[in-house]
């Protein structure tokens, strides 16, 4: 069983479409990464899988419990910071936790103040008085403070420097490692590579990606930039020459940019013809292979939605 699962799960606003048949699969203990351009699903998603909006068709539970008519129940184990995170201004760190562990008939000042040492936040100052990075710390403190059994996370590194990003993701892995289960939504795509062993990406309402990073990389072909060297010319005829399954992405001057969706030792021997004075090749990183799915979505909008 997976601590989330969905099938053909849908949700429309009134005639606009939120999300179509979506199908996800989040196992106990997973880094779990869900990303998709503005307006693509991922927050109607997270409201059905918090009970927050009812799906019009298809299946969502978490715990194997349904997100809609059980959705107290999956609340006790389930901790959230959601991408808009609102604080009452007249709180402190300390009785906001005091209030959150009375609602959930726990103690949670001793981890509430662990966690508030590891991010450096002063639990006696109040809300209206915070930063938006002090703030932001707030939110997860509270929502990690009982130790759920699944966070859900949506831009939580919002506000946070460098240094508690580190942390964040640091701890994260760490409660990974003790069966706990992260899903993880945000727009700091390198975040995401660093955090995440597998992702979604949405788009249009639909996932159009669900497996390991490694998968999406390997999907996603390798980037080939070629210096060439300086005592010869680039032929007239070299984008003729280019093999089936390599694209030319750019060229300027002696600098050349393929991309190719053909395996390396296909590559070679084609490379080892050409007078080239260097050469990079490698697997694009998400945020490239992140801009091309959205590039597609563009393109489709453009073009009135036709896929």
């Amino acid at each position: 069983m997976g601590i989330i699962e969905t099938d053909q799960l849908t949700y429309r606003y009134g005639s606009r479409r939120g999300i179509d048949a979506v199908g996800l699969r989040v196992h106990e203990g997973a880094l779990y990464g869900f990303l998709g351009p503005n307006g693509a699903g991922k927050t109607t998603t997270i409201r059905v899988l918090l009970g927050f909006l009812h799906g019009s068709t298809g299946m969502a539970r978490v715990f194997g419990l349904d997100c809609w008519t059980q959705s107290a129940r999956i609340k006790q184990d389930l901790g959230y910071v959601p991408g808009d995170l609102r604080l009452w201004p007249w709180l402190t760190g300390q009785s906001a936790l005091n209030m959150v562990g009375a609602i959930r008939g726990r103690e949670l000042a001793t981890p509430g103040r662990q966690l508030a040492d590891m991010f450096e936040l002063d639990l006696s100052v109040k809300v209206r008085r915070m930063s938006k990075g002090m703030r932001q710390k707030l939110g997860l403190i509270l929502a990690m403070a009982h130790d759920p059994k699944l966070l859900i996370l949506d831009e939580p590194s919002s506000g946070l420097d460098p240094l508690m990003q580190d942390r964040l993701l640091e701890y994260l892995r760490t409660v990974a490692r003790r069966g706990r289960t992260v899903f993880f939504s945000s727009h700091t795509l390198s975040e995401v590579e660093r955090l995440c062993d597998r992702l979604a990406i949405i788009r249009q309402g639909r996932i159009v990606f669900d497996g390991p990073l490694d998968d999406l990389r390997r999907q996603a072909g390798h980037e080939v930039r070629l210096r060439w060297n300086p005592a010869r010319e680039i032929p007239a005829d070299f984008d003729r020459s280019i093999p089936a399954g390599v694209r030319l992405v750019s060229r300027d001057g002696l600098d050349v940019h393929l991309h190719s969706s053909v395996e390396v030792v296909t590559l070679l021997p084609w490379l080892g013809t050409l007078p080239i004075d260097d050469l990079a090749l490698g697997r694009p990183d998400l945020e490239s292979i992140f801009r091309a799915f959205y590039q597609t979505d563009a393109q489709s909008a453009e073009n009135g939605g036709r896929r």
